[in-house]
């Protein structure tokens, strides 16, 4: 009795884990040809979308060739994007999706990111992982989209306790590819939410995902 109750408890705990990636939306070029070529972001549309699917990648390798994947995107990052570039990138993202068997789902706010992340089952985020801009405090979600250098929507440290905590296994591994948050959101991420959160300290490099690598970051990884 006790073998069937252990398999029962295994089995469903297992059925209900997921993996979750969340991706912020690229800057818009008529913005950044503004800049010099040093400071000057996205030049590709797709980086986050690619460091995104190199990690699926992973994690399948890693969790097995089923393992669950949720992907939550910013919509209105790459509608505009798409607009400014004369491409589809909101369908080609939805490809990707269903190429990977990965439930996509859209969000177009702070407060709608909240919600949805909010509704995962309790206990089933065994992995989470953000793909975006970022600084110390907050994951930018949009940056230079609608305003040049600044952000409309952003998940900053003082949201965090709106974040259901109870929505993460016990041994979650929490990861941040964006820049700077190992300089201070990791902390907080750690005190409002009882996990850390794995991220650099200094600058995060996308130039890489074309070639199928993951991001670079500097200054250290932090948890």
């Amino acid at each position: 009795m006790k073998t069937i109750l252990f398999l029962f408890i295994f089995l469903t705990g297992f059925a209900k884990a997921e993996h979750v990636i969340v991706c912020g939306g690229p800057a818009l070029r008529q913005w950044e040809d503004f800049r010099v070529p040093d400071d000057q972001h996205d030049r590709w549309w797709a980086n986050f979308v690619r460091a995104s699917t190199l990690r699926m990648a992973e994690i399948r390798l890693a969790y097995g060739k089923e393992a669950p994947l949720v992907w939550l995107v910013y919509k209105p990052g790459y509608v505009t994007r798409g607009r400014e570039d004369g491409k589809p990138y909101t369908t080609w993202i939805q490809e990707q999706a269903t190429k990977r068997n990965c439930k996509l789902i859209w969000f177009d706010s702070t407060s709608d990111y909240i919600s949805k992340i909010n509704s995962r089952p309790s206990r089933s985020v065994v992995t989470y992982d953000y793909f975006g801009h970022s600084n110390k405090s907050a994951f930018m979600f949009d940056y230079g989209n609608e305003i040049m250098g600044a952000s409309v929507a952003v998940l900053h440290e003082r949201d965090l306790p709106k974040l259901r905590s109870s929505i993460f296994a016990k041994s979650a591994y929490c990861k941040s590819w964006g820049c700077h948050t190992g300089s201070s959101m990791s902390a907080v991420w750690k005190s409002k939410l009882g996990l850390s959160l794995e991220g650099s300290r200094g600058k995060t490099v996308y130039t890489m995902v074309g070639r199928g690598e993951m991001p670079k970051g500097y200054g250290g990884w932090i948890r």
